[in-house]
């Protein structure tokens, strides 16, 4: 599990639950700020630290704006109806949160607690991520001892520059296809970045993973772990720890079936002579 560096919880309380546990960070091109989380994570135990580097500023984002989701968040009447039409949900998470939390702040941006969710403070406080460059993943490197990965790679020549840095692995990943609306999907484009660099680092993918074919396609085209996110929110979202063990089951099942299908029983025997090219 990745914790992300936009939760809301501190990550040395995620990190005592799961010592397994990941570390996204979305690091500003600020060295001070940059050196004073890494020791944050170190001294938490987190044994890897993922860089993010797809959000170097934030685009248009439609579906949000035709939700109504912004930030900071904005109390309103649509945001109060909401909350009196899923009573399950207003009991069971806001109130229960805002109980034993307060008021939800971003706590992971940085070493120090981030702003309040309702603060107008919320977009400066996510810092200058645009100045972030290759310099800085070099100075990560020489201060982080543990596993470094990459996330938000969708070229080869970065991948590349990314194993000559010291990453031990990247996430080739469009960050859900939310940065550019005309990009290519992470399928398109792994294949060729784990031949350029499969051998060396660990090459890893996530985005539009819904199913268990969805799984096999990413590893029978080289990827040698694939990550999932939106179906576990939403999982977590409608049925908290119970929806989330029920999803793993369901992406489980399929890959396990699809699998006995193609008459596979090894995942490391998925490759790409299962891969029909159109």
């Amino acid at each position: 599990m990745i914790i992300s560096g936009s939760s809301l919880i501190p990550l040395e309380e995620i990190a005592a639950a799961s010592p397994q546990a990941w570390f996204q960070a979305y690091l500003p091109g600020e060295p001070d700020r940059i050196d004073a989380l890494i020791d944050r994570v170190a001294a938490a135990g987190i044994g890897t630290l993922l860089l993010t580097v797809d959000t170097a500023t934030l685009p248009n984002r439609e579906n949000n704006v035709r939700a109504g989701f912004s930030t900071p968040l904005r109390p309103g009447l649509r945001l109060a109806w909401q909350g009196i039409s899923h009573p399950r949900w207003t009991t069971g998470t806001f109130l229960r949160t805002i109980a034993r939390h307060g008021i939800p702040h971003f706590e992971n941006s940085y070493a120090t607690r981030g702003a309040p969710i309702i603060s107008s403070n919320v977009t400066r406080d996510f810092g200058k991520r645009d100045h972030l460059n290759w310099g800085h993943l070099e100075r990560i490197r020489k201060r982080w001892s543990g596993k470094l990965v990459v996330k938000g790679i969708m070229h080869p020549d970065d991948a590349a520059r990314a194993a000559v840095t010291g990453a031990d692995g990247v996430i080739v990943s469009n960050h859900g296809g939310r940065q550019l609306d005309g990009t290519a999907s992470p399928l398109q484009v792994l294949p060729e970045i784990a031949a350029r660099v499969g051998d060396s680092i660990a090459v890893m993918v996530d985005g539009g993973i819904r199913r268990g074919t969805d799984i096999m396609k990413a590893l029978a085209l080289g990827a040698c772990f694939v990550f999932v996110g939106r179906p576990f929110l939403y999982a977590a979202a409608v049925a908290g720890l119970p929806g989330v063990l029920r999803a793993a089951d369901i992406l489980r099942t399929e890959l396990h079936s699809n699998m006995a299908l193609l008459g596979v029983t090894r995942v490391t025997d998925i490759s790409a002579d299962y891969i029909t090219r159109a």
